[in-house]
């Protein structure tokens, strides 16, 4: 037979094809979740960081409003 051993080579090359994809695979799927766990982090820190900045932004307006009243409160010792 000519072709006696021609599946199991066919056979043999596929399941190394075969393996090979699936490996390929497996590569991209944890090359994917690294990156979503990356932008999951990026918006989390984004976040954070507006967060803050309100909080930083409410501090420069108490300090404003109490510079105010201190101007106010200088100028009426002043007249005394």
């Amino acid at each position: 037979q000519p072709r006696g051993g021609t599946p199991a080579r066919f056979g043999h090359s596929v399941k190394g094809l075969l393996t090979e994809k699936v490996t390929s695979c497996g590569t991209d799927v944890i090359a994917l979740t690294k990156q979503v766990l990356k932008g999951s982090r990026s918006a989390e820190l984004l976040g954070q960081a507006a967060r803050n900045m309100v909080m930083q932004e409410d501090a420069i307006l108490h300090s404003e409003d109490s510079l105010r009243k201190m101007a106010i409160i200088t100028t009426h010792l002043q007249y005394q």
